[in-house]
This record gives structure tokens, sequence and C-alpha cells, in this order.
């Protein structure tokens, strides 16, 4: 019988066997940290779903429970996805890279067919399976993720060549966010964006390359925000949402009314008033003023002290990673979930316009949920398989820089 060592005792050179049977991994305390936050967050999910849906759900469907089954439903789901992520080799996930951008981009074209794609509220984002619907966007962002960190990691010595990392990695970024603009979907191409910038730096690509980089992206936000009017309208809104306070501002100003309402402590569970109708979707988008509404400003401080704790968790499951590729795709994850957070929560305190994003694993959304949870299995799975001791912490250094003494 072949004797299976981990890494951490044996060094890298069992690395083939251990990603065969990747369940025989460490358990480590940023593998169980990260855990932690991640339950507590669906926790606090799946108790304000319950409480900002209810009104809705009774008009809609004459009982308080619907969306909130809905969301539970997709919590397990989500759940045994992450199992898979976890305890399913890395390799297999890099190894199968193709197929998933590839299935990715067939969602990404159904989503456009008349006929397959579903409409709601002027964007088409779905797709209708069975029963259910499915957002392609969001498994577009865990697959191309993949396919970056592994295009990266191949060509770690070539990093500071265009032609070799960024030309190719921005080909497929603006593949794969240009299909989703056509949906339209703004908030998601700038989670994708955000995310590759990310990854980009860790990989070490030159900073006045990562500043044109950034520039370009900047102006075609710009240009989109031009053709698409409802967009502008929204992003003037955003500047002074009190000019139409029952129109394009209403989100801002009955969001701005909840944070007020909740004071510091918050009028307490279920006692919200903006979602008796007055905060268009407050299950969603806005569910975080809900939170400051019944919470008040140290329930709303806990969530972004969470998120903040999840970022700093995974950076250093980044920092340990035991290869190249490991690195990038806990940098990439990170980064993913980090900025959908604080892009959802700037967004619903005005700081920045309204894009349409998610709070990750609060917010009403089956194909969200799932797709984070299995991100967060893949960040397990990589927490659970670190690096040697004596070469721990050397992965998330840039190429070109030192380790410190």
């Amino acid at each position: 019988m072949t004797t299976i060592t981990h890494p951490v005792l044996k060094g890298h050179s069992a690395g083939v066997a251990r990603r065969r049977l990747t369940f025989l991994g460490v358990s480590t305390p940023a593998m169980w940290t990260l855990a932690a936050v991640v339950v507590v967050l669906n926790m606090i999910g799946l108790i304000m779903v319950m409480s900002a849906s209810s009104v809705h759900s009774v008009r809609v469907d004459n009982t308080p429970w619907s969306l909130f089954t809905d969301q539970v439903i997709w919590t397990a789901v989500g759940l045994v996805a992450l199992v898979a992520a976890m305890m399913v080799s890395v390799d297999f996930w890099r190894r199968i890279r193709w197929v998933l951008l590839g299935i990715s981009l067939a969602g990404l074209v159904a989503v456009l067919v008349p006929g397959v794609g579903v409409e709601v509220n002027g964007a088409t984002r779905w797709v209708a399976l069975g029963g259910f619907q499915f957002q392609p966007s969001e498994a577009a962002k865990f697959a191309l993720l993949i396919f970056v960190a592994d295009l990266l990691a191949r060509r770690e010595h070539r990093v500071h060549d265009w032609r070799w990392a960024l030309g190719p990695t921005l080909a497929y970024v603006v593949l794969v966010g240009g299909l989703i603009m056509l949906q339209p979907n703004l908030g998601t191409t700038m989670i994708i964006v955000a995310t590759t910038m990310a990854v980009l730096w860790a990989a070490g690509v030159p900073g006045r390359s990562m500043a044109l980089t950034g520039v370009g992206f900047a102006l075609a936000g710009a240009v989109f925000m031009v053709i698409e009017r409802f967009r502008t309208r929204r992003f003037l809104m955003f500047l002074d949402p009190r000019k139409d306070p029952t129109g394009d501002g209403l989100q801002n100003v009955q969001s701005f009314i909840a944070i007020a309402n909740g004071g510091l402590w918050g009028r307490g569970l279920g006692n919200s008033t903006v979602k008796w109708g007055f905060l268009p979707y407050a299950w969603t988008d806005f569910i975080f003023a809900v939170i400051a509404e019944e919470f008040g400003f140290v329930g709303a401080m806990a969530v972004v002290v969470l998120f903040v704790l999840l970022a700093a968790v995974g950076v250093y499951i980044a920092s340990q990673a035991s290869d190249r590729f490991s690195m990038l795709l806990a940098v990439g994850i990170t980064a993913w979930i980090t900025a959908q957070a604080f892009l959802n929560i700037a967004a619903v305190v005005s700081l920045v316009p309204i894009t349409g994003v998610p709070l990750p694993f609060i917010s009403v959304g089956g194909s969200a949920m799932v797709v984070n949870l299995a991100a967060v299995g893949l960040l397990a799975n990589i927490a659970r398989h670190p690096a040697n001791p004596s070469t721990a912490g050397a992965g998330l250094r840039r190429p070109g820089t030192r380790a410190g003494r």
C-alpha cells in the first residue's frame, strides 16, 4: 500500500498524490476561520431574507415564506457545491478550465437568444432550466477566474511581456465581459474587471501596464454609460437623488431613510418600514439597508467587519498556497467576493452609483449563492493544502520582489 503524506510533512514531492486524494488535506485555522465567517454571513442572510422579503412574498404568493424557502433550498445546493469544490482536487478544476469556460460562454450566448433568455426589468440575464432560472454570468465569473489563474501561472516567467500575459488575459476578459454587457449587466462586468486586476497584480504584471489597463476599462465604462441613457440618469441621480425622490432617486432616498431610522441599535428584527413597498428590491440589492434599519449602525458594521475578516483570511490563504495557480486563484476569489460586497454596500450608502450587484451570501439569488459557495469551497480547498512551512508566505510575492527578512 502506498503511503500518502501531505506536503506540510513531506514537501512538494507529494503534490501529485495529494491532489488525487485531496480529502487527505490538513485542518488549518484559516480554513475554520473562513468556514465560520461564511456560516455567520449565510445565517444573517437567511434571517434577513425572511424579514426583508416577507411583505413581497405575501403580496405575490399569499405566504411570507416563498422567497425565504427558495433561499434555503439554494443555500443547501450551494453547500453541496462548496463541499464538492473543497473535496475535489484543485488540479481537477484546473484541468477542466476549457470545459468550464466553454459552458459559460454557451450560457452567455443562450441568454441573448430570443425565447431562451428570460427578461426581467429590461435586462435579459437569465436562462430558464426546468422550473428554475439560472444566471450564466455568475458561472462565468467562476470559470473565467480559473482560466485566467491558469494562464498567468503557466506564463510566470513572461508576465512582463504583454503579448504573453496581459494581452491574452484581456482578450478573454473582453470576450466574457462583452457578452455580459449585452444583457446589459454593468455590475457583474465591474466585478470581473476588479477580480482580473487583482490577479494580474498578484501575477506580477508591471505597474505601468496595470495603470493603462485600468484607464482603458474606465474609459470603456464611461462610453457604456453614455450609450445607455438610463445609466447616465442613474449616475446623475446618484449625485443628488433628492431631485427625483419618487423616480430614479427612489432607492437612494429610501435607503437613506432606512439607515437613519435604524440609528445606533436598530428598530429590531422584522420592524423595518421600507420593506413595506417603499424600497424596491429590499430583499436583493438593498438588503443591507434593511439590515441597517433593523439592527442599526452596530449591526451594519458587524456585516462590514465580517467581509473585512473574510478578505484578510483570503489573503492569508493565498500567501500560504502550495503553488502559483492556487495562489492566484485564492487572490481572485478573495477579490471577487470582497469587491462585490463593498460595491453593493457602497451603492446602498450612495458612495457609488447603483450597479445592481447582490450582497454575497445575504441577498436573495440562487445562482449567486451556489457559485459564491462553490468559490468558497475552492478557497477552503487551498487552505487545507498549505505550502511547506519553510516556503509558506512566499506565494503572494509578486515576481521580482524579495521576501522580507
